[in-house]
Formats: structure tokens, sequence, C-alpha cells
């Protein structure tokens, strides 16, 4: 990182650069796009945080919190969770610190609304990011979300 990143809301000046915004090509199966990801939080504004990541005034990525979200799978229980719900990171911006800070960011949004853990999914495989979740302490519970891993960080010790 050249200077301190920080998020931004997305607005009229900023969303066309953010949905430019493009990952590595190998990764774009495994990533939806930042222009699919503001669709969804249009459409869910009760749920739905974009934030763009900047450092200095470059844009270096896209992150997007949920909060309250029922995962019961069956609607027959209440099981609200709160995380990361994508993360982006500009191609030429990997591996310099911007996706920890994004994943810290949410969390400490997660802590703030009072929840005690932080729930993400991923895409198995090859060039996934299940080891960088699994770095910053996210643990598999053993569900899936389609064809996804959920993982979970406990929140109460961090």
């Amino acid at each position: 990182m050249t200077s301190s990143p920080r998020l931004e809301k997305v607005t009229p000046d900023n969303v066309l650069a953010a949905c430019r915004l493009k990952v590595q090509p190998y990764q774009e199966r495994l990533v939806a796009p930042v222009a699919r990801s503001l669709a969804e939080a249009y459409v869910h504004p009760e749920l739905a945080w974009p934030r763009l990541i900047f450092d200095g005034e470059q844009l270096v990525g896209f992150v997007m919190g949920f909060f309250a979200a029922n995962f019961a799978s069956d609607g027959s229980d209440d099981d609200f969770r709160s995380g990361i719900w994508r993360l982006n990171i500009a191609a030429g911006q990997q591996g310099r610190g911007y996706g920890r800070f994004a994943v810290e960011s949410v969390c400490e949004e997660v802590r703030r609304r009072g929840h005690t853990r932080a729930t993400t999914t991923w895409a198995p495989g090859e060039h996934g990011p299940e080891r960088f979740y699994l770095r910053l302490g996210f643990r598999p519970t053993g569900e899936k979300s389609g064809d996804q891993t959920v993982g979970e960080l406990d929140l109460t010790g961090a």
C-alpha cells in the first residue's frame, strides 16, 4: 500500500470506475463482477453495504458487506448472519494488503452493529480465495451456499 487505504460509498461520480474494476482473468469465474454486486445491493438495500476501496485517489478494489441476512436454507428457522458478500481486488493491486483491509473493515462494521461472528463464502479450488480467508482466521462451517464453502470468523476475541 502506498498510503492509507479507505472505504468510500459508491456515488454517481465513481460508479462507472467501479464497474470497470477487473480481477485477474483466472478469477473471473470465482467472483461476480462489481456491476452485478451493485445490482444486488440495489435490490437488497436492507442487507447490502457496498464500498469502494481507494488508496489515495486510485480505486483498488470493491467490498460488499451484508448484515442480518437469513441463512436458513429451508425458511423454517431464523439463522441471521453478517459478513462479506463480495470482495474484488483489482488485478494489478492484489497482494498489497487491500483485501485484508477490506475484510477487517467489514468485520469492524459487523461488530459495530452488535454481531459476534462474520460469515463469508468462497469458491473452492485452484486460484480460489480459501487460503486468504483461512489466513485471516475464517474457518469452514461444513455448510455450502450453492457450490461455495461457508466460512466464519469469531469476532469475540479478535
